[in-house]
């Protein structure tokens, strides 16, 4: 397998940062210097260091309702700026991040400016030849959270995917990974390969998707590995290391609706795989847990409904839900442990009384087995073993550091 780094990844190899401190990257272990105090400033926002190159160019936009440029859609301000954008592409959620969670979504056309929108989250997974046909290039600007179930990295290895196969560039804006400090998690088993886990990657995997695009192509996981690499350029956020804090200036999807549920989403998202609600059909998705048969191990409590554009039909509909409330947790604990929490769902199977259920999400209709969200076989029968964290953490280890040595060659920031 070629696991060498395109001769271009990054536009800008030496870059210039807002503060007193700079930064390069060529594909080297060399890493950037110390950042200065200023705050992180997404590729996107950099328009100096893509303008120039795009102007000229029939440009496609792959992007959601988080590709902003000074604030505002990229759709509405790259045109102003001389960047001519020909068509655009849409992920899950659709274009303007209003689709509820899985929901398929369709063709448009942008009202406001008369551009086609063509969904990557319908009948057409990747673009197609056709849909390149009259592009020269392609720009990704799509947050991401750094986390393996969350698909916006699949959407991202597909783009890739047509791009090389039809011979046309990638650039990427990248933007900070919220949980850039964190690399945690076992390892995907990929016989547990789903649309929540594509990659042989931990739970979070503590990249930007600048360099986790790097990471794709260096490690063959396109779709024909023996076939071209995508052409890639990667616009770098300045000011900004792996543990710069970083709150999202706009919601990633309509369920991560807080800075909280974000911050948990690493941890929380695993009660996906259980038969326990967390906080689907509320306005408080991944922050509160509880199911009926929980009534009288805790007080606190709260009912799902549905809730058009996030959760129409979440587990417990209309039914009172007893269990945890982390609205409150204070986050800087993930911080400073850099793991995910592993307590919550222990706690929770201590208390479920019918701990038969606990893990059968498809009787309970929920998004995915525990196996596909954790990646490995052995994590159900650990929490049911009731193995302590430590426990069960030493059996990521070996991944881990694997994968660790890994990454650090497509490493952009400290």
């Amino acid at each position: 397998m070629n696991r060498t780094l395109p001769a271009l990844v990054v536009l800008a190899l030496t870059v210039t940062l807002i503060g007193n401190a700079g930064c390069s990257h060529s594909g080297s272990s060399k890493k950037p210097a110390a950042i200065a105090t200023a705050g992180p400033v997404c590729g996107a926002d950099r328009t100096d260091q893509y303008v120039p190159y795009l102007k000229g160019k029939r440009v496609a936009l792959v992007a959601n309702q988080t590709s902003i440029v000074d604030g505002k859609p990229s759709l509405d301000v790259l045109p102003s700026l001389g960047v001519h954008i020909v068509k655009a592409f849409g992920p899950e959620h659709g274009f303007r991040g209003q689709a509820s969670n899985g929901a398929k979504v369709g063709d448009e056309v942008d009202a406001k400016t008369g551009i086609p929108i063509l969904s990557l989250y319908g009948v057409r997974k990747k673009p197609t030849k056709d849909d390149l046909a009259d592009v020269d290039v392609v720009v990704y600007d799509i947050q991401d959270m750094g986390v393996r179930f969350y698909t916006n990295i699949n959407v991202l290895r597909n783009v890739m995917d047509s791009c090389a196969e039809n011979d046309k560039e990638l650039v990427v804006f990248d933007r900070p990974n919220p949980h850039g400090y964190m690399v945690d998690g076992p390892v995907l088993d990929m016989q547990f390969k789903s649309g929540i886990g594509q990659f042989p990657i931990p739970i979070a995997n503590g990249m930007t998707v600048g360099e986790f695009a790097q990471m794709i192509n260096g490690e063959g996981w396109l779709s024909n590995p023996s076939g071209p690499k995508c052409k890639l350029k990667v616009i770098p956020v300045a000011n900004y290391t792996h543990d710069t804090p970083y709150t999202l200036p706009v919601n990633p999807s309509p369920n991560l609706n807080t800075p909280q549920a974000v911050m948990l989403y690493p941890s929380t998202c695993l009660f996906e795989g259980v038969t326990v609600n967390h906080g689907r059909g509320t306005q408080f998705p991944f922050t509160i847990f509880g199911a009926p048969s929980l009534k009288g191990k805790y007080t606190f409590s709260f009912t799902p409904t549905g809730i058009p554009g996030m959760s129409e039909n979440p587990i417990y509909k209309d039914e009172v839900c007893y269990g945890l409330d982390l609205r409150n947790y204070d986050t800087s604990e993930l911080r400073r442990k850099r793991q995910i929490n592993l307590g919550w769902m222990k706690e929770l199977y201590a208390a479920y009384p019918d701990k038969a259920n606990f893990f059968n999400s498809k009787f309970h209709k929920q998004v995915g087995s525990i196996e596909k969200l954790a990646g490995v076989a052995e994590f159900r029968q650990q929490i049911i073993d009731g193995k302590s964290e430590d426990e069960i953490r030493a059996t990521w280890q070996p991944g881990l550091a694997a994968f660790r040595e890994k990454r650090q060659k497509y490493l952009i920031y400290q």
